[in-house]
């Protein structure tokens, strides 16, 4: 087994924890009613964008999400969280200074408490628990994701993360169908916050297998990515599948896979073991992935 899918395998357990940690984490998260900004950079980001979305069906307030290099210098926000798990990452911290000399408060979260973010925002989560030799992220980014979904309240129609964890259980034991393991292409598709799941899947796709992958809203698939689909190629859709989209894909000839019943962050654990999957029968390394090093360090 590879490392990247040993970590995988523990996202259960993680996300149970962030659970526990976020409810005795207290000071730092995003109150009720403040204008939040959430940012980061590669899959940190995708989690970022997920948030925002959960944060504002939550009815807690304004919630944003920018990658780090594109945060706005004229929007005024109440508090910015920034998820980082080397705690190295020039573009954040560059940000969380700028942010610093605003007086904006700030939160991080990341995986190692001996990196400059801890000195770098006003409160740090430590989250070391689901840190990670890979340098493809799999269970810090959505252990983060948890801990932050374990601060909001209820969102109508999202289980709590308890309940993500018993489904992403049944993710890891399941077998991937052929149909799916086989293609040539895959589309990753969602809808409010899951969009930011399907495009983590699709990066984590490119990042561990080279795959050719998209990822779009799932409402702007008929507007043009549909002419992809076809005979081996495969159409994701991270939560429910909108009306008659499912006929749309069968009348291309392409394959849909949907789990809707499931917590669409447990069908992200299917589709990182798909990565690693597809990796494998490539003759890739998904502990080793090409051109990527853990954390992106940017020369002054």
């Amino acid at each position: 087994m590879s490392r990247t899918a040993a970590e995988i395998a523990t996202q259960p357990a993680c996300w149970r924890r962030a659970v526990e940690a976020a409810g005795v984490f207290g000071e730092g998260l995003p109150r009720p009613g403040e204008r939040v900004a959430v940012t980061g950079c590669g899959t940190s980001w995708f989690m970022a964008i997920a948030y925002a979305a959960l944060r504002e069906a939550a009815g807690e307030g304004e919630t944003d999400a920018f990658a780090s290099s594109e945060f706005p210098p004229s929007r005024a926000y109440d508090r910015v969280v920034a998820i980082t798990r080397s705690g190295t990452t020039t573009e954040v911290l560059d940000l969380l200074g700028v942010l610093r000399g605003r007086g904006v408060p700030t939160l991080a979260l990341t995986a190692d408490p001996k990196t400059p973010v801890m000195g770098a925002a006003d409160a740090v989560a430590v989250l070391d628990w689901a840190d990670e030799e890979s340098v493809v992220q799999t269970r810090f980014a959505t252990t983060a994701l948890a801990f932050l979904r374990a601060g909001l309240g209820a969102v109508r129609g999202v289980k709590p993360v308890a309940e993500a964890a018993v489904d992403a259980e049944a993710a890891l034991a399941e077998p991937l169908p052929p149909a799916v393991t086989g293609a040539e292409q895959w589309t990753f598709l969602g809808r409010g916050w899951t969009y930011g799941l399907a495009l983590e899947a699709g990066l984590k796709m490119r990042e561990a297998a080279g795959a050719w992958t998209e990822a779009y809203p799932a409402m702007e698939y008929r507007h043009g990515p549909i002419s992809i689909t076809g005979p081996g190629r495969v159409t994701w859709v991270f939560g429910d599948v909108p009306e008659g989209l499912a006929g749309d894909v069968a009348r291309v000839g392409g394959t849909l896979h949907a789990h809707a019943t499931a917590d669409p962050m447990a069908d992200l654990v299917r589709a990182q073991r798909l990565a690693v999957a597809v990796a494998e029968a490539k003759g890739c390394d998904p502990d080793r992935p090409r051109n990527l090093t853990r954390s992106v360090i940017l020369s002054s």
